[in-house]
């Protein structure tokens, strides 16, 4: 039969034993002590430094974004100072532009890929509660994208806001439902697709 008297006795004789070797021990206990707070200091510090960057790699939607920022040769700056406001395209948004698309802008990564990327980024911080109907916002492009609020959502140009205000340590991102492209840019693209569809016929 279980004895839980004799079992309760040698948790205690455990405890005794554990407090004796701590007693014991002093410099191994400090050690100890220390090398706890290490960690916890180290894990508090990692966890609390998030850059936009960080949020694009950290997301298993934007994968196809974060290649391109890489491509582009944009990572160093998204993980700057800022502050930077950022409308990220999900992979599926990526998915939905015509076929070509991103593999000719992938032909020239640091200009018609950088271009459109800087399209998504603004130069300050532009939280939901901060953007109005009708706005216009400059872009590090140099372009501006329109805010529109339409049925209790927000649209920039014509991509809807999925997912708003993802605090980041230099800024914040707002997950789009579809790649904008600034009007200028769109054409050269339209060319390039064309050329390249073309030159696959032949």
């Amino acid at each position: 039969m279980f004895n839980i008297h004799k079992y309760s006795l040698n948790i205690i004789d455990m405890k005794t034993n554990e407090k004796q070797v701590a007693l014991l021990n002093p410099v191994q206990m400090m050690k100890t002590t220390f090398i706890a707070l290490m960690m916890v200091l180290f894990v508090s510090t990692t966890m609390g430094q998030r850059n936009v960057l960080d949020i694009v790699v950290g997301s298993d939607d934007h994968t196809t974004l974060e290649a391109a920022v890489i491509a582009a040769e944009l990572a160093d700056d998204l993980q700057g100072k800022g502050p930077f406001t950022l409308f990220a395209p999900t992979d599926a948004a990526f998915e939905a532009l015509p076929e070509g698309t991103v593999s000719s802008l992938l032909e020239d990564p640091t200009g018609a890929l950088a271009n459109i990327l800087l399209y998504h980024v603004v130069g300050s911080m532009a939280y939901s509660t901060d953007l109005s109907n009708g706005q216009m916002i400059s872009t590090l492009q140099g372009d501006q994208i329109a805010v529109k609020f339409k049925n209790g959502k927000a649209y920039i140009n014509d991509a809807m806001v999925i997912v708003a205000d993802i605090k980041a340590d230099n800024g914040v991102v707002h997950v789009i439902d579809a790649v904008i492209v600034p009007p200028a840019k769109m054409a050269s693209v339209d060319t390039a697709i064309s050329s390249s569809s073309s030159g696959g016929c032949d």
